[in-house]
């Protein structure tokens, strides 16, 4: 018999590509991941993992093995989703881990809404990069997660997680007052900002990647010369004439723009989608079906 436990520690290891990464996730000592993975192997009879460089990655029977272990600790989640259910009596605490803006967006909403629809569920909030909530997600260190589409994200179609739409938004050119393009009338076309020096987010964070996709789809690989996570240190730059910029709408609420023009772009691409999941099976949970609902109608009202 396999046991279920030392498949979340397969898994694990998989994800995070070493022994002592995937203990920190798991909240154990490397030599404990180690024995499970061992044990894991005595009862397969299989090698399940290879070194590769620093770290270790799966041979074709560790494949395997995770892909039926994505569809057991879903199933799992689903179990323990009925037997909540079964228990009734929905009081609890839901852990969401998620970027600044969506926070601002739906999240701050939902818990408003909840007090009223469900009162006995507690949201813990955890205002991470877009990029984390995901990860977190599937260590366990969240229950659900409110994420952006980004290269390097899980596909739409991982088993291991359960999405579901929220919103999207257009990032918008931010331009210098006295810049060439900063009048007119309709959107600046992407490939009229080839030469100009760049604004953007670091590596890792979504929003770059939402920008480099958009600047290459018009032929062109941006010369960022000054970076910044903060979208309003990217707008006092912007101002300042260092450069220009794209960024999400949302996030231009409350920032000074008195010395920037903000125009919208000729890209389908320079869009953020924004999605709540969980781990698979767990959007049965009778704590977690509330939260998706508050937070799917706090996102209709921006659509």
């Amino acid at each position: 018999m396999i046991d279920a436990r030392r498949l979340r520690t397969l898994r694990a290891v998989a994800d995070h590509r070493t022994v002592t990464a995937a203990a920190a996730a798991l909240y154990l000592t490397p030599s404990a991941v180690s024995q499970q993975l061992a044990a894991l192997e005595l009862e397969t009879g299989h090698q399940l993992l290879t070194r590769d460089g620093r770290g270790v990655r799966l041979t074709a029977v560790g494949e395997i093995l995770v892909g039926h272990a994505d569809a057991v600790l879903a199933q799992l989640e689903r179990a323990e989703a009925d037997l909540a259910a079964y228990a009734a009596g929905v009081q609890g605490q839901v852990t969401v881990a998620s970027f600044a803006t969506g926070i601002a967006l739906v999240l701050a909403p939902a818990i408003g809404a909840l007090s009223a629809t469900a009162p006995g569920v507690r949201l813990r909030v955890l205002d991470v990069e877009g990029d984390a909530s995901l990860p977190m997600l599937l260590d366990g260190q969240a229950d659900l997660a409110v994420a952006v589409e980004y290269r390097g994200a899980p596909r739409a179609d991982d088993r291991r997680l359960a999405r579901f739409p929220l919103y999207a938004e257009p990032f918008e050119a931010v331009l210098p007052v006295g810049h060439r393009l900063a009048g007119g009338s309709g959107p600046v076309a992407m490939a009229d900002l080839a030469a100009e020096p760049w604004i953007g987010p670091y590596p890792g964070n979504p929003c770059h990647d939402v920008v480099l996709l958009a600047c290459e789809h018009a032929g062109f690989s941006p010369r960022v010369l000054h970076s910044s996570d903060d979208f309003s240190a990217v707008v006092a730059l912007a101002s300042a004439g260092a450069g220009v910029a794209l960024v999400p709408r949302s996030a231009l609420r409350g920032v000074d723009l008195g010395q920037v023009a903000v125009r919208a772009v000729d890209s389908e691409l320079a869009t953020r989608k924004v999605f709540a999941a969980v781990r698979g099976g767990a959007e049965h949970h009778p704590l977690i079906r509330p939260v998706l609902r508050a937070l799917e109608t706090a996102a209709g009202t921006l659509r």
